[in-house]
């Protein structure tokens, strides 16, 4: 049975400093500082309300830029290939990006956060507020934790 075709429309867009993802810091030990915004669709506004009660978001967002996909793939910060869907890599089979954000202020349909890696005008798929009940103490990291390991010991 074939899977029917699932469709979006983006409730708002990213404003970023960001054009090329050159710019974006990548890798081992990258850490995500730069500030914009979620600018919300007006006629979405009203599903804001309350939003700026959290700290910090999880956004889901699109990579638009982004043709095709790849199943297995060697990250910048390892030298072993792994499955695509053990990593970040933007060719996925549906080119999802998940981001974690502080969130700064509101202001009206703006959210205006910190921790951006995406795109100028990225689309925003949806945005909710960032709960975790996981002990850092239980948190896996799979292969990550493996390469660092390896990269310390060349260093």
């Amino acid at each position: 049975m074939s899977p029917e075709p699932i469709s979006f429309t983006p409730i708002g867009y990213v404003r970023s400093a960001y054009g090329d993802t050159a710019e974006i810091p990548k890798g081992l030990g990258a850490t995500h500082v730069a500030e914009g915004f979620l600018e919300i669709r007006p006629d979405l506004e009203p599903g804001l309300a309350d939003i700026d009660g959290f700290s910090h978001l999880v956004v889901l967002w699109v990579f638009h830029r982004v043709e095709g996909y790849q199943l297995a793939v060697t990250p910048p910060n390892d030298d072993r290939p792994h499955g695509v869907f053990a990593t970040r890599f933007p060719g996925r089979p549906n080119p999802i990006g998940l981001t974690n954000v502080e969130l700064i202020r509101r202001e009206g349909n703006r959210l205006y956060v910190r921790g951006l890696d995406m795109l100028d005008g990225t689309p925003i798929l949806d945005i909710k507020p960032y709960l975790s009940s996981i002990p850092e103490a239980k948190l896996r990291r799979g292969w990550l934790a493996e390469s660092e390991a390896r990269n310390k010991a060349k260093e």
